[in-house]
């Protein structure tokens, strides 16, 4: 992570000329294990600190066309990348002013301790009246916006599990499965645990304490136990406050660039939060289904439209459900591409995905306009959507599951098309040949061959209906 003193060279002209070694450094011991970075930021295409700055007007509206065909075309400088990302993932308006984006963010670090103070004296409190006493402070901030509950929100977490926020982080159980504390050294609960929603959360922490502490390793960032307990402290909060889905390996390797690029904490929790809006449905799994069934499925109709033959193959080695394509879909590429490179496909995809519409509609979703319809969208308006998007809307191919991502995967499949169909005899054989993938996919090439297999989709989607309507 680059330091305050780059940070402030934000808006400078030479900010591009930076290496990327500066921002994401490696470990000395780990530079041979890791895969080769293929992303450079380029003059005249990668979205710099200069161009960012300029396309603000005077009172901070973002023209956020401009600056998708820049990021389209290629990526997002590495001094900017965390700034450019709260508004891909909707957490800023571009229709906001500085003002306004000002007051959200001292909204979202906003320090709920005086309310809990002035409501209740300091005591020690069981598992029980802790959940009632946040009930009833909760219930003075609901006409406030939701990103001042963040801290709320860690303050309900440190009462129950104090070393949150502590600066260190867990990695051994600290209740067992009937509730009560495991004593130690180290001991984190001092009494039986009794309600269920807390019990069930204190049970997976350690969990993601053991996950967060073999995240990007091979990273200087996280030799540091400060960033690796911050990284802990967002899943563990958010796995708290989103119990329907509760945390799930892969979590981490999500929320690591958010920590990494966005220094406040708040920030980095209400970016991964967006992000997760997109995917949490990925991580939902159960005895009969996984999350990315749906995704799964997008994907063997994708390949039997746009290479049938390809697709019968699979399904003749039992492959039709396309499984090994399970964890490309889950975390994005994250282990099929080295750290820089996920990055940049990350924010090529989002920005290809843009809508318009995605703060209103994470926001104030009463009030947003219709995402998935087209009759009132004239050509002005479809430009302010990502290539991606904009393309689905004027075919009118709406399925949220029929993501970039989805067509990323067809196109890494297309680019082994031939090696599997001589060489996959068995479902082993295709995982093997997809494992070869890992460090040698170029992004900005899968991105370009997704758009391709899209319009191929596309096109034959329609002639079939056509036909099929004549």
């Amino acid at each position: 992570m680059v330091g305050l003193a780059a940070i402030a060279e934000l808006f400078g002209g030479n900010a591009g000329t930076e290496e990327l070694e500066a921002f994401y450094p490696i470990r000395p011991d780990c530079l041979a294990d890791i895969p080769k970075t293929r992303f450079r930021p380029r003059v005249g295409k990668t979205l710099s600190a200069r161009r960012w700055h300029a396309a603000f007007s005077e009172d901070g509206h973002l023209d956020i066309e401009k600056v998708l065909r820049r990021i389209q075309r290629g990526g997002i400088h590495p001094s900017i990348k965390g700034f450019v990302w709260e508004f891909l993932l909707g957490c800023f308006d571009p229709n906001s002013t500085f003002d306004d984006r000002n007051q959200l963010r001292e909204q979202r670090s906003f320090l709920h301790s005086q309310c809990l103070a002035s409501c209740f004296p300091p005591l020690i409190i069981n598992d029980i009246l802790f959940l009632r006493m946040v009930d009833h402070c909760d219930s003075t901030f609901r006409a406030n916006h939701p990103r001042e509950r963040y801290a709320m929100w860690k303050t309900e977490c440190q009462n129950m599990v104090p070393v949150i926020g502590s600066g260190k982080y867990i990695t051994r159980p600290i209740i067992t499965d009937d509730g009560q504390p495991i004593e130690g050294e180290d001991c984190h609960v001092t009494s039986a645990v009794s309600d269920k929603k807390v019990a069930h959360w204190m049970l997976f922490l350690h969990q993601i304490g053991l996950d967060v502490f073999r995240t990007d390793r091979a990273l200087v960032f996280y030799e540091d136990e400060a960033n690796q307990a911050k990284l802990w402290d967002i899943l563990a909060i958010y796995s708290w406050v989103d119990d329907d889905i509760g945390y799930v390996q892969g979590m981490n390797d999500i929320c690591s660039p958010m920590v990494i690029l966005l220094e406040n904490e708040a920030d980095a929790f209400w970016c991964f939060e967006h992000a997760m809006r997109r995917l949490r449905e990925n991580f939902r799994c159960s005895t009969s289904s996984i999350g990315v069934q749906s995704q799964l499925g997008i994907l063997s109709q994708v390949i039997k439209t746009v290479d049938p033959k390809l697709h019968q193959h699979l399904e003749d080695l039992d492959g039709g459900e396309y499984l090994f394509a399970f964890r490309m879909l889950m975390v994005l590429f994250r282990r099929e591409f080295s750290f820089v490179d996920a990055l940049y496909l990350w924010e090529v995809m989002w920005a290809m995905e843009y809508n318009p519409n995605i703060f209103s509609l994470y926001e104030q979703p009463d009030a947003a306009l219709d995402s998935n319809s087209t009759q009132t969208l004239h050509a002005k308006e479809l430009k302010r959507y990502g290539k991606f998007q904009r393309k689905n809307l004027q075919n009118g191919h709406t399925d949220k599951n029929c993501a970039l991502s989805v067509f990323l995967v067809a196109s890494v499949l297309e680019t082994k098309n031939r090696q599997i169909l001589k060489d996959a005899k068995g479902l082993d054989d295709v995982v093997t040949i997809l494992g070869e993938i890992t460090g040698n996919l170029d992004a900005k090439k899968a991105c370009q061959n997704a758009l391709k297999i899209q319009d191929k989709y596309l096109k034959k989607v329609r002639l079939y209906f056509y036909q099929k309507n004549s």
